[in-house]
């Protein structure tokens, strides 16, 4: 029971540590307008991420898409995640870090925003779809942890969590994921 208690202790801190945080709130708010005037434009928005992240990834492309909570005409979003056909052919033949670069480079329009994700802020084949993203105009939104690694400084936003708890931070993504979904929807 104590280690329950805990873990929803860590949660609350840093939710409660993002919520009095004025900057990244602000930086939230900056975010959600950035996607929804990309759709609105007739835009489409990117996700990349590995392991949680792709999940993650995924998981908003399909609520953007989708539907998050109200009726309403699908979105354009993507998750470059998702083809594994796609996925091994570009890992096969231009190497791990290009999967997410290359998808961006065949897929991404300036007007686009790629939201990339990475706790660490420092994954390679996510800071590549970022360098490419960036040659092409393309926004980027990034979702990190602590400090925001390599990612703090390419992003055009970038929301570092305040906590080193990859579990942690990936929490509090997922919250910021939703509201993202909401704002857009709205």
């Amino acid at each position: 029971m104590e280690l329950i208690e805990q873990r929803f202790d860590e949660h609350l801190r840093v939710v409660q540590l993002v919520r009095r945080d004025k900057k990244l709130m602000q930086k939230i708010a900056e975010a959600a307008v950035m996607l929804k005037i990309a759709l609105v434009s007739g835009a489409k928005i990117m996700f990349c991420g590995n392991g949680g992240s792709a999940a993650d990834a995924q998981h908003w492309a399909a609520e953007i898409v989708g539907r998050f909570q109200k009726e309403r005409p699908g979105m354009p979003a993507i998750a470059l995640t998702v083809d594994t056909s796609v996925l091994t052919a570009i890992a096969n033949d231009y190497g791990y870090e290009r999967i997410f670069a290359r998808q961006v480079e065949a897929l991404g329009v300036q007007g686009d925003i790629l939201v990339a994700v990475s706790t660490s802020g420092n994954s390679p084949n996510v800071l590549a779809a970022i360098d490419e993203a960036q040659k092409k105009g393309i926004k980027v939104v990034g979702l990190t942890a602590a400090g925001g690694g390599k990612m703090a400084q390419v992003c055009d936003i970038c929301l570092s969590i305040p906590s080193n708890i990859t579990a942690r931070a990936q929490e509090v993504h997922s919250l910021i994921g939703h509201i993202l979904c909401e704002y857009v929807e709205g």
